[in-house]
């Protein structure tokens, strides 16, 4: 059955959510992947939105954390400072799944602004919880597409702390989670180096190249001697996938 890159992307991110884990899920790319791994393997699940919904089951995805269907099947809405101070500080939460406009070699990301920030050729949405998810989290999961204007060797502003400047960095700071575990893109996988923490590709997506993630990377790639080839979607992820719309795709496709 034939897949978008992009559909690959979706399916790999949700194939690293285990069924029970507790999720803070961002809206786009990882709330798809969240709910697609809800919907297939990992029906027990939890997600967290940061407008207060726990263990949300939306019909439909969401098109913004204020989006009403997430309130409407969610196990509990509670407040913005219970879901931060109670949940994410208390280190409730098993995972953290974010997006972003940049990311640097050391899993930093940028959502503020393109250029500088006070002349900014673009504003970005901004931090919104992102800070705290990659703070506090157990582990974060990152979903970006792989260009080189993604990913660059200094971010324009660096917005949510992954690795800071590399070993030691989150310790210092205090962070209790791990950091950036995972960075998923339409290309393949990339993972932190043990040692340094550097982003190092680690499995790339079926009909991907490694000359291809080269390509679309800002800085020196480095690459795993393991390097692995992901599988493929099944019938079954691309069906359960391709049904996850937004309210307004639904009514448009009627």
């Amino acid at each position: 059955m034939s897949h978008t890159a992009a559909e690959m992307m979706a399916v790999a991110a949700a194939r690293r959510l285990r069924n029970g884990t507790v999720c803070f899920v961002g809206i786009g790319l990882p709330s798809k992947a969240a709910n697609l791994a809800r919907r297939t393997h990992a029906p027990e699940a939890v997600l967290l939105y940061e407008s207060g919904t726990i263990g949300a089951k939306p019909e439909h995805l969401p098109l913004s954390i204020g989006d009403g269907e997430l309130a409407e099947r969610a196990d509990a809405v509670v407040s913005v400072p219970e879901i931060f101070g109670y949940w994410l500080q208390g280190g409730r939460v098993d995972v953290g799944f974010l997006g972003a406009a940049q990311i640097d070699r050391f899993g930093n990301l940028n959502s503020t602004v393109i250029g500088p920030y006070d002349t900014p050729r673009v504003r970005l949405p901004g931090a919104g919880g992102a800070p705290e998810i990659a703070a506090c989290c157990r582990e974060t999961i990152v979903m970006l597409h792989q260009t080189p204007r993604a990913f660059v060797s200094r971010l324009d502003f660096m917005t949510t702390v992954g690795f800071g400047d590399g070993p030691g960095s989150r310790e210092a700071l205090g962070f209790s989670g791990a950091g950036v575990t995972a960075v998923v893109t339409d290309l393949g996988v990339l993972e932190p180096d043990p040692e340094s923490c550097e982003l190092t590709l680690t499995e790339l997506h079926p009909g991907a190249s490694e000359d291809d993630a080269r390509e679309a990377t800002g800085w020196d790639l480095r690459v795993a001697d393991g390097l692995r080839v992901g599988d493929p979607p099944t019938a079954d992820e691309l069906d359960v996938l391709r049904a996850l719309r937004t309210i307004d795709d639904a009514a448009s496709a009627e």
